[in-house]
């Protein structure tokens, strides 16, 4: 079995019986999208573990040294960069902003192309599913996050398109600089 083929089984069992914010799908389906959009650029079996293994530390109980252990120091930097500090202690509409202003300014800072496409994967899977829930529930839609404002979303996701614009020569950089144009400008 190779090492994205354990990532997919980790990952399932990791998130079993969750559901996305959006559409109330398994959330299983997000990293999966975001393994198969990392796909599309690299071929790398780390990255493409690290994309469907993305949000197991950020969002369940795993832990960054159990993801070093299974899968490899490589592994675990790459979901680190794309794990936020959550900052359990404070409610997570006071800390959005610090948070992904925190992602960009690590992208921008960031030399390697694995964790810009990891973090394309992720943002563009979520850009997806935002065009997707503003078609089916307008303007009601942003209630259901954090952030209500769209504004600041646009912001966030014209950040990372610029922060990852290394990347502009790829099909799935181009598809999340047009849905930002059409969700937002």
């Amino acid at each position: 079995m190779t090492v994205f083929e354990e990532a997919i089984l980790f990952a399932v069992r990791a998130h079993e019986g969750m559901l996305r914010k959006v559409g109330r799908q398994p959330y299983i389906l997000h990293p999966m999208e975001a393994a198969v959009i990392v796909g599309s650029m690299t071929q790398d079996q780390d990255l493409l573990a690290a994309a469907v293994l993305h949000d197991v530390v950020e969002d369940t109980a795993v832990t960054i040294g159990e993801i070093r252990e299974k899968f490899g120091q490589r592994v675990a930097d790459l979901i680190a960069s794309d794990t936020e500090d959550k900052r359990a202690h404070l409610p997570a509409a006071l800390t959005w902003q610090m948070r992904k202003k925190e992602t960009v300014e690590m992208l921008e800072a960031v030399n390697d192309i694995g964790i810009k496409m990891l973090c394309l994967g992720d943002k563009l899977s979520n850009l997806r599913s935002i065009s997707h829930g503003l078609k089916e529930q307008g303007e009601a839609f942003w209630q259901q996050f954090n952030q209500t404002d769209p504004e600041m979303h646009h912001w966030y996701y014209r950040a990372i398109a610029e922060a990852t614009r290394e990347l502009s020569g790829y099909e799935v950089w181009k598809e999340f600089d047009r849905i930002i144009a059409e969700v937002f400008e």
